[in-house]
C-alpha cells in the first residue's frame, strides 16, 4: 500500500506500542480498515458481534451482516495475521434493537433500527470490550469524520462522499466514545476503498454492500414485525381526515406515514397517502400530499455533540436533504414545510458538516396535525 494512503489514528502513543481494535462486519468497508490500522504498525484485533435474528437458526454479525459474514472477516484477519474474536450478542440486539423496532411499528411510529444498534449493542458494547483489551481505540467503518476541533476536543463530521455519508445514523455518539473511536474512511470515496482492498488482495474487495436492514435481508418489515407483534396484522378502516370510512387495510403493519403503495381505493380526485396511523383502533388515516406538510416537530432524548444552537441545518430522513431549521430545545422548527415526518424516525442536527446534536421524533404539528 502506497504511503499516500497511510491513515493517521490518532494514537497517543507510539504505534508499535499502541493497540487498535476494528469492528469488523466481513464487508470490504471495515476489512479495508483493518488493513489500514494494520499498515500503522500497531497491533491490531478483528472483533464481530454475533447476533441470531429473533430465535431463528441465521447467524447474522453485528454490522449489518449475515453469518457468511463472520466467516469473511476471519478470513480477513487470518490474510492479515492478526487476532480474530466473535461475541456473542443475541439476548443484547434482540432485546435493544428487534424488539424495540416492532414495539415501535406496533405503536404507529416509524424506527431508525440501525441508530438504537450504534447507540447500544456496537458503540456502547463493543467499546467496553475494546477498553477491556486495552485497546487505544476502537475503529470503525462508518462513512463519517472524526475532527478535532480549536478546544481540542473532538467533532464528529459528514462524511467527505455525500453518497456515502452514515452521519444521520450516528447521532446518539457521546463525546466520551467520540474520544475513544475512529473512523478512517470518512475522507475516501468508496471506489477508493474498493481499490485499497484490491491493492490488499483481499476476498471482499467486490462484495456487495448490503441493502436492507441486517435483521430484515429480504426487506419484508411486515413479515418480522407480523410475526413477532402479531395484533399489527389485524384489519380495519382505511378513513379520510374528517373520519370518513373509505375502505379497509390488512393491518396497520404494512404502512407508514407518508407511505401511497397499498393504499386501495379507486375514485379518488387526488392520490391518497397515510397521513396518520391509529394503532389502538386499527384505523388508517388518509389524504392528499399537503396533508403531510410538517412545520414543526418536538425531539425526544436529545443528544448533544456540539453547542446547543438555534439557527440548524436538520435532517429527519436518512435519505432526505438537510434544510434550514430553528431549534428551541424542544420543537424544531422547519424554514419551509417538510413532508413525510413521522414519530419515531430521528431528527439530526448540522452546523454546515459538522454533526452537533440529534433525537427521535416525538410528534409534529402542522397542516396535518391541524386537520387530524
Amino acid at each position: 500500500m502506497s504511503p499516500d494512503t497511510m491513515i493517521d489514528f490518532g494514537l497517543a502513543r507510539p504505534a508499535s506500542a499502541a493497540r487498535i481494535v476494528v469492528a469488523m462486519s466481513g464487508g470490504v468497508d471495515s476489512s479495508v480498515v483493518a488493513v489500514l490500522a494494520a499498515q500503522t504498525g500497531a497491533e491490531v484485533i478483528g472483533v464481530t458481534l454475533q447476533l441470531y435474528d429473533h430465535g431463528e437458526a441465521v447467524k447474522r454479525s453485528g454490522s449489518c451482516c449475515a453469518g457468511q459474514d463472520i466467516y469473511d472477516a476471519k478470513t480477513v484477519c487470518d490474510r492479515l495475521g492478526i487476532a480474530h474474536y466473535v461475541l456473542d450478542y443475541e439476548s443484547r440486539f434482540r432485546t435493544g434493537v428487534i424488539d424495540r423496532f416492532a414495539d415501535e411499528y406496533a405503536a404507529g411510529r416509524t424506527p431508525v433500527p440501525c441508530s438504537l444498534c450504534n447507540q447500544g449493542v456496537k458503540f456502547t458494547d463493543l467499546i467496553g470490550f475494546a477498553r477491556e483489551l486495552g485497546a487505544d481505540c476502537l475503529a470503525t467503518g462508518h462513512y463519517v469524520r472524526r475532527v478535532i476541533g480549536a478546544d481540542g476536543r473532538a467533532q464528529l463530521w459528514k462524511g467527505r462522499d455525500p453518497a456515502r455519508d452514515q452521519s444521520y445514523f450516528l447521532y446518539g455518539t457521546t463525546a466520551e466514545q467520540l474520544d475513544f473511536l475512529r473512523f478512517p474512511l470518512g475522507d475516501l470515496p468508496k471506489s477508493e476503498v474498493r481499490r485499497l482492498a484490491e491493492e490488499a488482495g483481499l476476498t471482499v474487495a467486490a462484495k456487495p454492500d448490503s441493502q436492507d436492514i441486517c435483521f430484515v435481508p429480504d426487506g419484508d418489515y411486515a413479515g418480522l414485525v407480523k410475526r413477532l407483534r402479531p395484533e399489527t396484522a389485524a384489519p380495519g378502516d382505511i378513513v379520510d381526515l374528517a373520519g370518513r370510512t373509505l375502505g379497509r387495510h390488512d393491518g396497520v403493519v404494512h404502512f407508514t406515514i407518508g407511505q401511497r403503495r397499498g393504499i386501495e381505493i379507486g375514485g379518488q380526485p387526488v392520490p391518497l397517502y397515510v397521513v396518520r396511523i391509529e394503532p389502538e383502533s386499527r384505523r388508517l388515516v388518509v389524504g392528499p400530499r399537503a396533508a403531510l406538510a410538517v412545520s414543526a416537530a418536538r425531539v425526544e432524548g436529545v443528544n448533544w455533540l456540539g453547542e446547543g444552537q438555534r439557527n440548524v441545518k436538520a435532517k429527519v430522513r436518512s435519505l432526505a436533504r438537510t434544510v434550514e431549521a430553528e431549534w428551541d430545545g424542544e420543537w424544531l422548527s422547519f424554514l419551509v414545510n417538510e413532508f413525510g415526518v413521522a414519530p419515531g424516525q430521528s431528527a439530526v442536527l448540522y452546523d454546515e458538516e459538522r454533526l452537533i446534536g440529534g433525537g427521535t421524533i416525538g410528534e409534529t404539528r402542522g397542516t396535518f396535525a391541524r386537520a387530524a
